[in-house]
């Protein structure tokens, strides 16, 4: 059987063995090995000198063990320092030859998305080129996502051979090791700060204080510490999806009435509803970048097999009381997060605030918030972006100082001002004499 892509070609014999012509050079498959570390070859030779690091952390690897030299994964063609360039990058087809399984599943997953998510987002266009494709910024997280062939292109034309690749954000080059991907720091170089703080969140809990007192020797090695990976990766599941998604909005709208209006009032301002509550073309792209659950079989399906995590510790009562407190959580920032939207909506309809041209509708677009030319707009990204984000996912990860105090008490604080800038600004316009009848 053949499968090819770009430059790689694998071939498997029949008796289970893979020989693999990579960018045009014949190589015997890599797997587990008796022998003892490949000798040093003509790349390791040139590289204990120009990058010594790298040689070590090779040397390190399970890949020296099992005979994975630079060639198989870098290819043959670069020979000198003046032809660098043509070294290739080891991207998933590659870690493929060895780990089928393993990028199957991330295949599967929202981290592979992590590209195509960014570059959808109205908001990463008015960003400048060096926090995106330069990999400072949102791109040096989410260059984890799988690339088309012409994004490989243009980010080789840009930056060479960086942020091309996927599994070394967690498997870091070139120890490539599974002991550092299953512990909770390799989730934190991504997973904190002002949108997504679950490293803090986690850390701050009882779940991660226990692994940390695991980590020092304070508990036993076999005491139940949970990291992000029993929870969100179980048996090395490379998926990694979760119930909710990113946004915390999700179809179909639910039985409560006042919870679905507001509701609504969300999926308008995220542009995925138009003023009339229909479907507008980026829902279909907010489906494909996987960062909201759009059928009620979607979301049980991820909720079904979160509450089978936690029972592995838990009670079935505890489990499901808790996870229904996220849901509660959720209705209630919605509440106040609906409010504030249609303050700031009415502001655009009355002509008192001036709505961006590139807005569809007058709606406040909380996609587009780099954008926002306001202090209200401003002040309504931040209570969606940051505030919100922490109340429900403070309410998940188990971090009650989260889900107060930086979550629900800041968007209360967010609506207020909102209430007081809208007054002001309607204040302003009638002493013009704008203000609507």
């Amino acid at each position: 059987m053949d499968r090819k892509s770009g430059g790689l070609t694998l071939l498997f014999s029949g008796s289970g063995f893979l020989i693999i012509t990579l960018l045009g050079l014949s190589l015997t498959a890599c797997g587990p090995s008796t022998e003892q570390p490949v000798v040093a070859s003509d790349c390791v030779v040139c590289h204990q000198d120009a990058t010594p690091g790298i040689v070590t952390d090779w040397e390190l690897s399970t890949h020296s063990t099992n005979g994975v030299d630079c060639v198989m994964c870098h290819g043959g063609d670069h020979r000198t320092e003046e032809d660098a360039h043509l070294a290739g990058v080891a991207t998933p087809d590659v870690c493929a030859t060895c780990h089928p399984i393993q990028v199957e599943q991330f295949a599967g997953g929202k981290h592979a998305l992590a590209w195509a998510s960014m570059n959808a987002m109205p908001t990463t266009h008015f960003l400048p080129m060096a926090l995106t494709e330069g990999m400072k910024g949102c791109g040096g997280c989410h260059r984890i996502g799988l690339k088309t062939e012409e994004e490989i292109k243009t980010i080789k034309a840009q930056d060479g051979l960086f942020g091309l690749s996927s599994c070394d954000v967690c498997h870091t080059r070139h120890l490539f090791s599974v002991k550092e991907a299953r512990e909770p720091q390799a989730c934190r170089t991504c997973h904190m700060g002002f949108d997504h703080p679950q490293w803090e969140m986690y850390a701050s809990s009882k779940h991660g204080v226990r692994h940390l007192l695991k980590q020092n020797g304070t508990l036993p090695e076999h005491a139940q510490a949970p990291t992000c990976q029993t929870c969100h990766m179980p048996e090395g599941d490379h998926g990694v999806r979760t119930a909710w998604g990113f946004l915390a909005v999700r179809l179909p709208l639910p039985e409560d009435p006042q919870w679905a209006e507001d509701r609504v009032t969300i999926l308008q301002a995220l542009g995925v509803l138009d003023p009339e509550g229909n479907p507008t073309p980026r829902l279909e792209v907010v489906r494909q970048a996987d960062v909201a659950r759009l059928t009620q079989e979607d979301w049980q399906r991820e909720r079904d097999r979160m509450t089978g995590i936690c029972e592995q510790c838990h009670s079935e009562n505890l489990v499901r009381a808790e996870l229904e407190k996220g849901d509660e959580m959720i209705r209630e920032t919605d509440r106040l997060l609906a409010e504030a939207i249609r303050i700031v909506s009415a502001l655009y309809r009355d002509g008192i605030l001036v709505r961006p041209a590139h807005y569809a509708y007058d709606f406040p677009d909380l996609l587009a918030f780099h954008d926002a030319p306001s202090m209200i707009e401003q002040r309504l990204f931040r209570m969606h972006l940051e505030h919100r984000m922490r109340a429900f996912q403070g309410t998940f990860h188990n971090n009650p100082d989260y889900a107060l105090w930086y979550g629900w008490s800041e968007m209360v604080q967010d609506l207020a001002e909102i209430r007081a800038l809208a007054g002001e600004l309607r204040e302003d316009a009638s002493q013009r004499g704008t203000e609507p009848n």
